[in-house]
């Protein structure tokens, strides 16, 4: 198992690479990830029997065949990350490869799984009704009629309450006590009900996560020996900073565990254990590599602006999220001992918010970075996780590149885009060129 990024020293290089060659190579800002980092996470939670990992986390096609080929499976909540699991070479049908779990389908996601033979992890009772009716309507008498259902057991807990997922303010799940009624639905439809799953948020922690284990169980039997998988969610946490700790993943697993034997003891039939992280698998491994544009004071505050905006990483903007970070020199030099000095870090967006250094709330605070200068390079660390996934096109910036670093080289994964991908769908209706058209 890799150490985690618990602190983050002045370095020089990612996974042995140098960070002035990254910069140099493919340009900032850009995504790095330590491909190693990524099969050593992989690897903690090899006790599950299956771990199927949360693509929204970071769905770059180079990181999904990593893990694919590492003997991952894939989870999807939208139609293109299907596609995305299929064009990985993740199976369909029996092999369960990809899961679509989701509250609801669009008409492209309903259309897709069935065409597909995708399994469907449902979250309202609507999606039981839809997916039952969209197989009649595309004659798809080979399909299992089988089906499993996301739970809300009624309580949740995450890093952030935007990113809870459980109890009475969570959209996510069918409501534990709507049990019933989904098993109703199931055999009004001819739909057999053949396993659950529980995800009450990320970054939560082991007394939170435990409490999924007896309410599963629950669950479960209420349901009874139809059910031949339970899937205990994601929601592991990760260490950005001093003070966070990870989770006993031998202790969680037993807690799984049990629950899992007492459920094959009453129903006489193996019940397959899986867990859904994101998170947990890609965040340590990522770095976003910027540039310092510019060093500004601004009152008794001094800024290190540099070209990487919440554009492509929004974490801290909508979370209040910490990351750290350390200054690259240009000249690659290593900045061993160097005095401190308290730095807000912003980016280059035309928007307030567009601060790395914030809490949750949007109060700006200061962070103890050696003294920098223009052209020096600034790392931010654990970016892996819903990073370059949550990024957008905000004052017109390009999506930025992503590179993977693999024994000692750097593989490109994606290309930066360019302005004329950034406008290739837009169109100007002649209507509007005409010489002198008013309205």
């Amino acid at each position: 198992m890799l150490e985690p990024v618990r602190f983050m020293p002045q370095m020089n290089t990612i996974a042995g690479v140098s960070i002035g060659e990254i910069a140099r190579q493919f340009g900032t800002p850009t995504f790095a990830y330590d491909e190693a980092m990524i099969r050593s996470r992989l690897a903690d939670l090899q006790d599950f029997d299956v771990v199927r990992y949360a693509q929204k986390a970071c769905s770059n096609l180079a990181i999904l065949e990593i893990l694919r080929q590492n003997g991952a499976k894939v989870d999807a909540v939208s139609a293109m990350e299907v596609r995305r699991g299929l064009a990985a070479g993740f199976s369909a049908g029996d092999e369960a490869g990809i899961v679509y779990t989701a509250d609801i389908f669009d008409q492209d996601a309903l259309e897709l799984c069935v065409r597909e033979g995708i399994h469907v992890n449902c979250g309202s009772l609507e999606m039981i009704r839809q997916w039952n009716a969209e197989v009649a309507r595309q004659g798809r008498t080979d399909l299992p009629r089988e089906l499993t259902l996301r739970i809300n057991p009624g309580f949740g807990h995450g890093h952030s309450q935007k990113t809870n997922t459980g109890g009475p303010l969570s959209k996510h799940g069918i409501w534990w006590e709507e049990l019933p009624e989904a098993m109703e639905v199931a055999k009004n439809e001819g739909v057999t009900i053949t396993g659950l799953h529980i995800h009450i948020g990320s970054g939560t922690d082991l007394e939170h996560l435990s409490q999924c284990c007896e309410a599963m169980k629950t669950l479960a039997l209420r349901v009874g020996k139809s059910v031949r998988t339970i899937s205990s969610g994601g929601g592991l946490p990760t260490v950005y900073r001093e003070g966070d700790t990870y989770v006993d993943l031998k202790k969680y697993y037993g807690l799984w565990d049990a629950v899992r034997k007492d459920l094959e003891k009453t129903f006489g039939h193996a019940v397959t254990l899986e867990i859904e992280p994101g998170r947990y698998l890609v965040a340590e491994s990522g770095y976003l590599v910027t540039e310092i544009r510019a060093v500004k004071r601004q009152g008794e505050n001094t800024f290190y602006l540099v070209d990487a905006g919440f554009n492509n990483l929004a974490r801290p903007v909508l979370y209040g999220s910490y990351h750290p970070m350390f200054v690259c020199p240009a000249d690659g030099n290593v900045l061993e001992n160097a005095e401190l000095r308290d730095v807000i870090v912003g980016g280059p967006l035309c928007e307030s918010g567009d601060i790395f250094t914030q809490e949750e709330g949007g109060f700006v605070q200061s962070r103890k970075l050696p003294e920098a200068k223009v052209g020096d390079y600034l790392v931010i660390g654990c970016a892996g996780a819903y990073g370059f996934v949550m990024g957008s096109n905000y004052n017109s910036k390009p999506y930025a590149a992503e590179v993977l670093l693999r024994r000692g080289e750097m593989l490109e994964i994606r290309r930066r885009q360019t302005f004329a991908q950034l406008i290739e769908n837009e169109r100007v209706p002649e209507v509007l060129l005409e010489k002198g058209e008013r309205e």
